[in-house]
């Protein structure tokens, strides 16, 4: 193998007695193994590299060494190792296409307990609130939506829409909820997932300010904020998959349009009643005006 070696980097330019001192080999047995026939190994190599290029080219360049062994063991009959089939790849500069393997990251503490324990039910507006982000692409780039909904109702009580994820996003969905609901301090629960954002010192400053109690899930679990995921799923089934968005303005339009002029005051949910979320809440509010 290293006189092969030396073969190659001679063909290179490299003269044959420093390729010899680089690989530890001497240059009188270069020339000696230069004059004999090749061996019965290295001819089982070259015809078993030949099958192995075969394999790679017929899988489009995807497999890799463990796939190309499989198809010489199961498909050609080819009695040969694993290891054998990875070294002859190395060789021939071939290689499989693959998963690049996420790097863990360790997850964020939470910032907050998780006081909803997936029980999203309130028995009057602005209980419990859920909040989350969502992305879809346009041709100009990424359009984020933060959102608040209020479990009592299904109503989306602030968002927020940006080219970013920084805080500032949920920052100003949360400014939104507080602006509309004027919620009473100490009353109301905001549950989040442990992202970023809502770990953020801002965040956790402006929640702080408005008198809501923080609540936050477990870290990859869709489950510990299902309806947002919910509601999510309506929106990118009713608006963002129905057709192909060219700028980010035109897709912020149509999110505005589709909450405030659609879901909030008109969509109907089975879960209320068939009632929108506006409609419901009057339903609540109704009596303690006549009161």
């Amino acid at each position: 193998m290293r006189f092969r070696l030396v073969q190659e980097l001679a063909a290179d330019g490299i003269g044959v007695a420093v390729a010899c001192r680089m690989l530890s080999v001497s240059a009188s047995g270069y020339y000696e193994q230069r004059g004999r026939p090749p061996s019965a190994r290295a001819v089982a190599d070259e015809a078993l590299t030949l099958q192995i290029k075969e394999i790679h080219t017929m899988s489009r360049g995807a497999y890799g060494a463990p796939l190309i062994f499989d198809e010489l063991r199961l498909d050609r009959s080819v009695r040969c190792g694993r290891k054998r089939v990875a070294r002859l790849m190395r060789a021939a500069n071939l290689c499989g296409v693959y998963r690049r393997r996420r790097k863990h990251v360790r997850p964020l503490p939470p910032v907050h307990d998780d006081l909803v324990q997936r029980r999203f039910v309130a028995d009057a507006p602005d209980r419990l609130w859920l909040t989350d982000i969502t992305e879809h692409p346009t041709r100009e780039g990424k359009v984020y939506l933060a959102a608040v909904l209020d479990v009592y109702s299904r109503r989306i009580v602030g968002w927020s829409i940006a080219d970013h994820l920084r805080a500032e996003l949920v920052v100003d969905a949360l400014e939104m909820a507080r602006w509309r609901r004027r919620p009473v301090p100490g009353k109301t629960i905001l549950h989040s997932d442990r992202g970023s954002q809502y770990t953020s010192w801002s965040f956790g400053r402006r929640l702080r300010q408005a008198g809501l109690l923080g609540s936050m899930g477990r870290v990859g679990s869709a489950y510990d904020n299902a309806m947002m995921e919910s509601f999510f799923g309506t929106l990118q089934l009713e608006l963002l998959d129905r057709k192909k968005w060219q700028t980010r303005k035109e897709l912020a339009a149509a999110i505005f349009e589709w909450i405030e002029a659609w879901y909030n005051p008109r969509r109907r949910h089975s879960a209320i009643g068939s009632l929108s979320p506006v409609d419901y809440e009057r339903l609540y509010t109704a009596p303690e005006v006549a009161a």
